[in-house]
């Protein structure tokens, strides 16, 4: 008996579909027309003999099955993924595509200054990069859609390996009318005062760490959607905050009349790592990446100073 298997398109855009949950979406992301995608699914679905989305002129649903051949299409196509890997890492390192999530507290602060350097270094490396918070980088890590995750530690983002690169100090930034002393300890900062980025950005419990109040986290006064917007609160005079060191290096606070202070606390600093997949063939590489953002993050030969 001859066995009819799927074929890696079939599964991409089972998978695209199940993803975006629109055939519009998930045929604009495989760069295919809608009627192309929804004609090879069902042929997918002639193909196993039964049917794995369920379709009404307003939504459509994935039958329980649907749901569980989808899952194994995703680690099926991770694994195809891994295949051209092992091919790739047995040629030149870092050539051709690599996708690579980054969270919105470092790639507008640290990739102006480390790209132009790692340009020079690899310069047949097609970084493709995606900016989102952690949760949904690791997520997009886990289903293939990215490579390696440019994130900010501790966090848990699941079965990865991981190499950390170097710390980043969190500065407190205080309105200009505030006198604060050199150094600000944890016990003295009014948590009343203090502004914090919304869910889903890890810098929020870094912050609260630092604080060593990680309790406040629905006490916080205000949530900012972004670090410019905390900036322009304290600015102000709404509260107070925790600043990055690489932002403030990057000019976060030019034209603002914030001042900065070291924080003395345990947890003063967050670590800046590179994380992929464990037992991903091309881990090598990801060192290698991981050595060229160090080098390009002491090319800088820059400390953060507190302003007064």
């Amino acid at each position: 008996m001859t066995a009819y298997l799927p074929t890696i398109k079939q599964l991409q855009y089972l998978v695209a579909l199940r993803d975006h949950g629109h055939f519009g979406s998930a045929a604009e992301s495989c760069f295919i027309t809608q009627s192309t995608l929804s004609a090879s699914l069902r042929d997918l679905e002639t193909l196993v003999g039964v049917t794995l989305v369920e379709r009404t002129r307003r939504v459509i649903r994935f039958t329980p099955l649907g749901e569980r051949i989808a899952e194994k299409a995703r680690r099926v196509l991770r694994e195809a993924e891994e295949l051209a890997d092992m091919v790739r890492a047995e040629g030149l390192p870092l050539t051709g595509e690599l996708r690579m999530g980054v969270i919105p507290t470092i790639a507008p602060f640290f990739l102006p200054a480390a790209l132009p350097h790692l340009r020079s270094r690899w310069p047949e490396l097609k970084l493709f990069l995606r900016e989102e918070t952690s949760q949904s980088a690791c997520e997009a890590l886990h289903r293939g859609q990215l490579d390696c995750v440019l994130l900010a530690t501790p966090y848990a983002c699941g079965d990865v390996d991981m190499m950390e690169l170097f710390k980043d100090e969190l500065l407190l930034a205080f309105p200009p009318q505030d006198n604060p002393p050199a150094t600000v300890s944890a016990s003295a900062i009014d948590e009343h005062r203090l502004l914090l980025l919304e869910d889903g950005h890890c810098l929020k419990d870094h912050a609260l760490a630092a604080c060593n109040r990680p309790q406040l986290r629905a006490e916080a006064r205000m949530l900012g959607t972004s670090l410019h917007t905390l900036v322009q609160m304290v600015d102000n005079g709404l509260g107070l905050t925790l600043i990055p060191q690489m932002a403030v290096l990057a000019g976060i606070l030019n034209g603002t009349g914030i001042v900065t202070r070291h924080l003395n606390a345990d947890a003063s600093s967050r670590q800046i790592a590179l994380a992929w997949r464990k037992g991903s063939p091309r881990a090598v590489e990801f060192g290698l990446l991981g050595k060229a953002f160090v080098e390009a993050q002491q090319s800088t030969g820059q400390v953060a100073e507190v302003s007064d």
